[in-house]
């Protein structure tokens, strides 16, 4: 039976959590939605069940109802301990997405919000989010297209979300350990707050904080990224130490990975440019019009993409890599602005660009079969969702990272076994794409 369950707003995030619970010797597995979690069988030998909400870009009282349904799931499976897992960079309705998990637990449950992942360079001091020594409002975050971010003051950002009361232990509490820790942390659940926001710049500050909370012997949800959670499970003795599951390097000969990148960040667009340098490498650009136009415009654009791609899996050595692409050539379309030109729902526009780069990736594996493939990397959690609802995937099982939120996993269902990498669109440094490519070589050969 699971003892750890988790709520992610996202699939990526969903894996970030999930990778580093896999890495302490968790069986973790990683659900798109709640009726795939529902529907799940053997779920009773995994350690830790995470379900992904979906619900970052969504309003308020529909990303409340999301978690909600998940939380819901999560203790008919009969978790023990929670997470509301965070975006590094804040993105989302945090606030009420706490709201509605606490509603569904005991009422002295306390949100301990630990939003620093250090060993991907996102810490907080004072209360401010700093991303990669740079505020998080003066990063690319903040001009995301769906779910921008303006507010760097968390405690103000989450206040602005929740109806509970929001309180801050700064960084000097943390760095006199955990028993100044334990005390911050009473007094501010003295003072009325149920939402604790914590300073944290190392993996130390996070082992404190959990330590400090385990001594309190409070229900604690925990909210962040995935260390404190992890830290958490740890001194719980749920899981070990933490460490990489690295396979040895493997024949290449023959095999394809297949990429889909959706994400349009500068960081992702670098990472592509630098993997396509090599020959080996080939770019299928996309029309994401076409794509948005749905009907028979966007079929005809997925069957010239699979055309392509299928011609280049028929060489005698066809290429290493495979990346369909929809927003790295020319300019980025404001996806607003195509949804109120056309009457569409807020974000449709973002939804049929994923489905069409699901469809092109599950339509590729079926006409060249799963031998020809090592394995998939998707850029975003909205197209990693789609990729696997097209294959028709009930869940990943994580297993490692590239580099932190850069999660390896295996498909569980269709294509069983089949390596996945799926990267956040602000994550990884110029040659991140080209360490993926190898690292699923090497997982293909498993």
């Amino acid at each position: 039976m699971p003892m750890i369950g988790v709520v992610a707003d996202d699939l990526t995030g969903a894996t970030t959590t999930g990778v580093l619970l896999a890495r302490s010797q968790a069986r973790t597995a990683v659900f798109f939605n709640v009726e795939a979690a529902a529907n799940a069988e053997s779920v009773e030998r995994l350690d830790a069940v995470i379900i992904s909400s979906n619900s970052r870009p969504l309003p308020a009282n529909e990303a409340y109802e999301k978690v909600k349904e998940a939380t819901g799931a999560l203790q008919q499976m009969g978790v023990t301990y929670f997470q509301k897992r965070t975006d590094t960079t804040m993105r989302g309705g945090i606030g009420v997405e706490i709201d509605a998990m606490l509603d569904q637990l005991s009422p002295d449950t306390v949100a301990v919000v630990v939003p620093a992942m250090p060993q991907s360079r996102r810490i907080l001091v004072g209360g401010y989010s700093v991303i990669d020594g740079v505020a998080l409002v003066n990063t690319p975050v903040a001009r995301d297209v769906r779910t921008p971010v303006t507010e760097n003051y968390i405690p103000r950002l989450i206040a602005g979300q929740t109806r509970r009361q929001v309180g801050l232990v700064t960084l000097d509490h943390v760095l006199g350990g955990d028993r100044a820790v334990k005390e911050a942390l009473a007094q501010q659940r003295a003072a009325g707050s149920s939402v604790i926001v914590v300073d944290a710049i190392t993996l130390e500050d996070v082992e404190n904080i959990a330590q400090a909370c385990i001594a309190l012997n409070w229900n604690v949800v925990s909210v962040d990224p995935g260390p404190f959670t992890s830290k958490l499970a740890y001194h719980r003795s749920l899981i070990g130490l933490e460490k990489p599951n690295i396979p040895p390097k493997a024949d290449e000969k023959g095999k394809t990975v297949l990429i889909a990148a959706g994400s349009a960040t500068p960081v992702t667009k670098k990472q592509m440019e630098i993997l396509c340098e090599d020959s080996r490498h080939v770019r299928i650009s996309v029309d994401p019009v076409a794509l948005i136009e749905g009907g028979d415009t966007a079929l005809a654009e997925v069957s010239e993409a699979v055309r392509r791609a299928a011609g280049l899996l028929q060489l005698g050595e066809p290429p290493r890599a495979i990346l369909f692409e929809t927003a790295l050539h020319g300019g980025i379309l404001n996806l607003t602005e195509e949804d109120n030109k056309r009457h569409y729902a807020m974000g449709m526009s973002a939804d049929r660009i994923n489905a069409g780069l699901g469809m092109m990736i599950a339509r590729v594996l079926e006409e060249a079969g799963r031998e020809k493939i090592a394995g998939l990397y998707t850029t975003g959690g909205d197209t990693m969702v789609n990729v696997c609802r097209q294959l028709g995937v009930e869940c990943i099982e994580v297993t490692d990272y590239v580099i932190p939120q850069t999660d390896i996993g295996r498909l569980v269902g269709s294509y069983e076994g089949l390596p996945i990498v799926g990267k956040g669109g602000l994550t990884g440094n110029d040659n991140t794409a080209c360490d993926i490519v190898d690292r699923l070589f090497r997982e293909a050969a498993r």
